[in-house]
């Protein structure tokens, strides 16, 4: 891998640790989140959080969705 694919690669998987922070963050508190999903803008609750968060780290970085 080359220097650029390498930092390309870092910053994907900050991004995805950024968002599944967020994401249980946002369940600890009883919010909900809207997430992209199959092509639409989805609403999950508190509750549905969890399987969103295993989508997104079982996807890995520069997953399309």
């Amino acid at each position: 891998m080359d220097p650029v694919q390498d930092d390309e690669l870092n910053a994907l998987t900050a991004l995805g640790q950024a968002v599944a922070d967020a994401l249980e963050r946002k369940r600890r508190l009883g919010q909900y989140a809207v997430v992209w999903r199959d092509g639409r803008a989805v609403k999950l609750s508190p509750e549905e959080i969890g399987s969103a968060e295993a989508d997104t780290s079982q996807a890995g970085p520069g997953a399309a969705r």
